[in-house]
């Protein structure tokens, strides 16, 4: 009897421990593609926030989850076949940053679900149906902010008082995020009596030509659109603002870390943590169609009063006890 029980027990364990080895090589980890344009280190603060939201939600790479990084380098000819491998991969998400990154994941899938950290314009890209009812394979967040260039330019004027010539510079007159952006911009134009001088600026090479066209207009304060530059070209505007004594105001932080004025926007990195939720909903069975784009909730302006000595500008207190960074 006792060698009964003996064998049944060994038999028990064996077959609790086979079900459990079992049930780990049937437990599928999640795979996330994480698709972008800029280098590993210009982009290090945005995948930070992202992990951060990851682990709030429980996910720690390595263990319950993978995040496949795809990095473009700056040559965003290379993001289509980046999009191509992620879906080899079959990820089972794809988190993009920005129009072009999503561009190439919408062209290479229509069935993985792509979560966008941020895009100007969903709806006017041609990625979502509506913002309360995306439609499709993609979803996520978006920086429409309305308020944001008359805001802008509102600063702008505060600094500068005696500003009445504006040179705006834009990805390009024709994308949608640029128009919406130049409508807000002419409202406040119209409310500061301050005239705009439009110039594309659609790479390195555009830079210099931009601002010898802002220098014959008289400009004395130039607009920095958001989504212009891209990594190494944030610094050259800079440069080219500090050469011609041009007081300037960008629209995402990176800017002024690379040695411009002032920045006026959206708080980037708080989309990317955001972006992880859309992740979890999705892996837990939510479908992008019927997950709406959320927008911008914080919003951020820093100072660089290493740039404004530069240029001899001094930044009125009032603007400086607003701001949420001043770097000396």
């Amino acid at each position: 009897m006792k060698r009964k029980i003996t064998v049944i027990t060994i038999c028990s364990v064996l077959f609790a421990l086979c079900f459990t080895v079992e049930a780990q090589q049937t437990t599928k980890v999640p795979r996330i593609g994480y698709l972008t344009g800029a280098t590993p280190v210009g982009q290090a603060a945005r995948v930070e926030a992202f992990r951060q939201g990851l682990r709030e939600l429980g996910y720690i790479e390595g263990k319950n989850i993978v995040v496949e990084y795809r990095y473009a380098e700056e040559k965003l000819d290379r993001l289509p076949a980046l999009a191509t491998e992620l879906v080899r991969l079959k990820v089972d998400v794809i988190v993009t940053g920005g129009s072009g990154n999503t561009r190439a994941a919408k062209e290479a899938t229509n069935t993985i679900p792509i979560v966008m950290a941020q895009d100007s314009d969903p709806v006017g890209n041609g990625f979502v149906a509506s913002l309360a009812r995306p439609g499709g394979n993609i979803t996520g967040l978006a920086t429409l902010a309305p308020e944001i260039g008359g805001k802008q330019l509102e600063l702008l004027k505060e600094i500068v008082p005696k500003l009445s010539r504006v040179a705006v510079l834009g990805a390009a007159s024709t994308t949608p995020g640029t128009i919406q952006q130049r409508r807000e911009i002419e409202l406040a134009a119209g409310a500061f009596k301050v005239q705009l001088q439009y110039l594309d600026v659609l790479g390195l090479k555009d830079i210099e030509t931009a601002f010898q066209a802002a220098s014959k207009g008289r400009a004395n304060g130039v607009l920095v659109l958001r989504g212009t530059v891209l990594g190494s070209e944030g610094t050259h505007i800079s440069e080219f603002a500090v050469k011609n004594r041009l007081p300037a105001i960008y629209g995402t932080r990176r800017s002024v870390e690379a040695g411009g004025l002032m920045s006026y926007g959206v708080n980037t990195t708080d989309l990317d943590r955001r972006a992880a939720t859309y992740v979890d909903k999705i892996l837990k069975g939510a479908k992008p169609a019927e997950l709406p784009v959320e927008q911008p909730k914080k919003f951020e302006f820093i100072i660089n009063l290493k740039a404004a000595k530069q240029i001899g500008l001094t930044i009125p207190p009032n603007v400086l006890a607003r701001a949420d960074k001043v770097i000396k």
